[in-house]
């Protein structure tokens, strides 16, 4: 524990991940609290659960992994890149035991029925997780990168060309998954007036 308070005092960086760290915890307790209040404690944890888990799928950068990345990295050491599998897997599970037992939990809000248009039909649905995957353990990458250093501007990787590259993709696999999800919307004939 000591090593941590002290990573924390001495790593710029580090303190750049816990304010990300709690501003994602700070929208999941909102979530919750919001949910909870209109399908009630049950319904509300599983479906705070199940948005957390779409945002694991179906985005193409580690927020929602993070919840669980940030943490278990502080405390054992472990690279976010195994844990951000672990997170998968986890999410993966989660959904399974959701679409065995309590299918209808995902027309209780429209993220959720999103979501389950997106699970249940994999062409050409699936090409967003895919894009996620890509998307999500590439930015992990970028994240271990920052816990190993004490400041930003020892981010060697990064400052070559080689981050440059790594943005561009990223920005492309998000471009891709936002092509995707107006597709997605379209068929599903929902329409979001910006």
């Amino acid at each position: 524990m000591r090593n941590i308070l002290k990573g924390f005092l001495e790593k710029e960086t580090w303190m750049h991940g816990l304010n990300k760290y709690m501003v994602v915890v700070g929208i999941i307790i909102i979530y919750l609290a919001y949910t909870a209040r209109y399908f009630g404690m049950q319904n509300g944890l599983v479906i705070t659960i199940l948005t957390w888990s779409f945002f694991v799928f179906c985005t193409p950068v580690a927020d929602a992994g993070f919840l669980l990345d940030f943490p278990i990295r502080l405390l054992t050491g472990m690279r976010m890149i195994y844990t951000e599998i672990i997170v998968w897997v986890i999410a993966l599970l989660v959904n399974i035991g959701a679409m065995l037992f309590a299918p209808a939990i995902y027309q209780k809000t429209l993220i959720l029925s999103l979501f389950y248009h997106i699970i249940t039909h994999p062409w050409p649905m699936w090409i967003i997780i895919l894009l996620s995957v890509i998307g999500t353990f590439l930015s992990i990458f970028l994240g271990d990168e920052l816990m190993d250093v004490s400041s930003h501007h020892e981010r060697k990787h990064w400052h070559k060309h080689h981050g440059r590259l790594q943005l561009v993709v990223l920005l492309g696999i998000i471009v891709l998954i936002l092509i995707l999800y107006d597709y997605l919307l379209k068929t599903l004939g929902i329409s979001i007036h910006l």
